[in-house]
């Protein structure tokens, strides 16, 4: 029986790195996954960062294990994706230095650009903060000469394993749009935000577009995987993005990831900013294509824990069969949500819910209170894309872990009075995205197909009492936290 042919991707997320294995139209045939281990920096505040060294050997491991079990699949192209916002700092030599996570914030002593703020804005798209790229570096170069002195090249978490791979560093551009040090509209690194920022722009490696080929693989990890040496190397990009072009959107349509954050995103053909400063800019990794997008903050990685924490031997289904024998709502949640009028997240959350303790209220009443506080923070920023730019169409795609739970699909589909439509694969979009990439890359089929569910929305009076009640009880934490420090 002969062979077919098939992508390796790397997804390098906030929680957990995957490498899959995928056929040429994006269907993952294989998958597995381990933990990203993050250290804590004690000479800042709020500071994490990996080895890079550890963190490649377990994408090793993985991508061994994933090529033994995928039976004969020829891998003709390996690709990455990871989290936005990351980065790792490479010596002249191109040894890796330090890996720095999206919520690495060792920036954060450092933030003050009142005055150049608006240009800032204006040019990358977000206002600037210790989660972006450049105010990382920032908290290396005065707390960390030891590194900083030896810095050479600077690249995304992608764009550093695809160098792994091929030798070759550049920067993709959805990637390069959330250094601070890029000039979205124009798609080039921007001299005078180097200058604002005091960055050597040297340290920025040449800009590459996703889907671009760098390469083959490396002779010796060619060996060391059991791949051929034509196998060639193919510029992936941020997971957000990846994830979004698995679902094949038109221009002007919007897609929920509800990913470890939940961005709600409107494709779009042009450089689109919020006069308020409440949405992101971002290039796509789509030629000639944007997306501007409200975030509903870390309401997927809550989720997550959650899971872990109520369920940490069930499925999903197990989960599903006892929301969906719930009779009422137990109790109202906010867990450190986002809203895109508000200039920061949430610190401080919980769970409310009537005393003395209800003998009915059960595990499954504290999940369906997570997976409303996420819907309610999606309607939220959906609310705040539509002042922005107007919205009139009748659905909402929808990718990413997540929307594993059918009651948080329906609940959106509601709360946004649209229907909501789920490609296949859904689950494992970047993972899709990054396979889409590399069959383009390779003038092949760039479709998974065009089957996708339809959830459609049901009556939203009957949650209207639940959402204001949500409301008030978000707002209660947020008095609190003013209150707080005021004190």
């Amino acid at each position: 029986m002969g062979s077919s042919k098939g992508y390796l991707i790397i997804d390098i997320g906030t929680g957990n790195v995957r490498v899959a294995i995928t056929d040429t139209t994006g269907k993952v045939l294989q998958v597995e996954r381990d933990n990203v281990n993050y250290v804590k920096d004690e000479l800042y505040s709020d500071a994490l960062y990996f080895e890079p060294g550890v963190l490649w050997k377990q994408i090793l491991a993985l991508a061994n294990i994933v090529i033994q079990q995928a039976h004969n699949i020829e891998i003709v192209a390996v690709t990455a994706s990871s989290q936005r916002e990351g980065i790792v700092l490479l010596d002249a030599q191109g040894r890796s230095l330090i890996g720095l996570p999206n919520h690495d914030h060792r920036g954060r002593e450092w933030e003050d650009y009142k005055e150049e703020g608006d240009y800032i804005y204006s040019k990358t798209g977000r206002y600037p903060g210790s989660l972006f790229s450049a105010q990382k570096l920032i908290g290396i170069k005065n707390r960390r000469s030891d590194i900083f002195d030896q810095l050479a090249t600077m690249v995304s978490i992608s764009d550093w394993a695809q160098f792994q791979l091929s030798g070759v560093a550049v920067y993709e551009h959805s990637q390069a749009s959330e250094t601070l040090l890029y000039d979205v509209e124009q798609q080039q690194w921007s001299d005078r935000l180097c200058s604002i920022f005091s960055i050597d722009k040297s340290i920025l490696p040449p800009l590459k577009s996703s889907g671009s080929i760098l390469g083959r693989i490396k002779p010796e990890l060619a060996s060391a995987l059991n791949l051929s040496p034509q196998t060639v190397v193919v510029v992936g990009g941020a997971d957000t993005q990846l994830a979004i072009k698995s679902t094949e959107p038109l221009v002007d349509d919007v897609v929920v990831v509800s990913g470890t954050t939940t961005p709600v995103v409107k494709v779009v053909n042009s450089f689109l900013i919020d006069e308020k400063q409440r949405t992101w800019s971002n290039r796509h990794v789509e030629e000639n294509a944007f997306i501007l997008e409200a975030n509903a903050g870390v309401t997927g990685l809550n989720y997550q824990r959650l899971k872990e924490i109520f369920y940490p031997n069930e499925s999903y289904d197990v989960i599903e069969k006892e929301l969906n024998a719930l009779q009422e709502t137990q109790c109202i949640a906010s867990l450190g949500s986002l809203i895109a009028e508000e200039k920061s997240s949430l610190t401080k959350g919980g769970f409310i819910f009537n005393t003395p303790v209800s003998h009915t209220l059960s595990r499954a009443c504290f999940v369906q209170a997570s997976l409303w506080d996420m819907a309610c923070c999606i309607k939220e920023n959906f609310d705040t894309l539509c002042q922005v730019v107007d919205y009139n169409k009748d659905y909402v795609w929808a990718c990413g872990g997540g929307f594993q739970s059918k009651l948080l699909r329906q609940y959106i589909a509601d709360l946004l009075n649209k229907k909501v439509l789920i490609r296949e694969g859904y689950h494992q979009a970047s993972v899709v995205g990054g396979a889409l990439v590399c069959s383009e890359a390779l003038g092949g089929s760039a479709s998974p197909g065009t089957a996708y569910e339809t959830v459609f929305p049901a009556s939203q009076q009957s949650y209207s009492k639940q959402y204001k009640e949500w409301k008030e009880v978000r707002q209660g934490f947020k008095q609190s936290l003013l209150e707080e420090a005021i004190i």
